[in-house]
């Protein structure tokens, strides 16, 4: 399948270390280290180690003070996207060419659309219907399980609930975990790290909340969408 999008020229690096939350330590090829931006508030479990192979962007302004974004890292089995950006952009792209059956019909709208006092990833729209999408990247992969969160997620407990909350006023509703890794094989909630979000999710499902899971292929070049994930909940 043709990638869905493509990357700029990539900078390779390997990884020094990750700290202070959106930062990285990265080394290049001629030894010389840099701090870069690290697009990713989770904890990153399972998809970074000291050593491993990164792949950077390189920022057009050169007024910026951190010059590179680390956008992807080589794990022994995969690829992994570690920018949560291109999640979003990635479903975007997914609706726009009709890959995703569950929303079938719909016709991307705008981003960050405003519900109340929230505001969700995607509004899709279908004549006079309107379905309201929350997407969540998912980086953490274990025994072939891709699971999320991977830390508490406060802000991702209130999306479930008001997508619960619309789905039971009879608005359409969806919540699409996508897999930015090559390696899994079904997609859980991590109710070990966070029973909260688990619970919820569950509940959405019971009032009618799509819950759906989809496998990202990640390469260098870029991204397309794989196939659609058992969702084990």
């Amino acid at each position: 399948m043709a990638s869905l999008l493509a990357y700029p020229p990539l900078v390779p690096a390997r990884m020094v270390r990750r700290y202070k939350r959106f930062l990285a330590q990265v080394e290049f090829p001629d030894g010389r280290r840099e701090e870069v931006h690290c697009p990713n508030s989770g904890r990153m479990t399972g998809c970074w180690a000291p050593g491993r192979p990164v792949l950077l962007t390189r920022a057009a302004n050169p007024a910026r003070r951190l010059r590179h974004t680390l956008e992807l890292v080589r794990m022994p089995r995969s690829w992994v996207c570690v920018n949560t950006l291109m999640a979003n952009r990635v479903a975007r792209e997914a609706v726009r060419h009709g890959l995703i059956p569950e929303l079938s019909g719909f016709a991307f709208e705008r981003a960050e659309a405003s519900v109340g006092d929230s505001r969700f990833d995607l509004l899709l729209t279908q004549n006079s219907q309107s379905c309201h999408v929350e997407v969540k990247s998912v980086t953490l992969v274990q025994s072939g399980q891709a699971r999320f969160p991977d830390a508490v997620t406060a802000r991702g407990l209130k999306h479930v609930l008001e997508l619960t909350a619309l789905a039971r006023s009879g608005r359409k509703a969806a919540l699409l975990f996508l897999v930015m890794r090559n390696d899994a094989r079904s997609f859980a909630p991590a109710s070990d790290i966070d029973p909260g979000f688990a619970a919820a999710v569950a509940a959405a499902q019971r009032a009618g909340v799509l819950i759906l899971a989809r496998h990202v292929r990640i390469a260098p070049r870029g991204f397309s969408l794989g196939e659609a994930l058992p969702v084990e909940i």
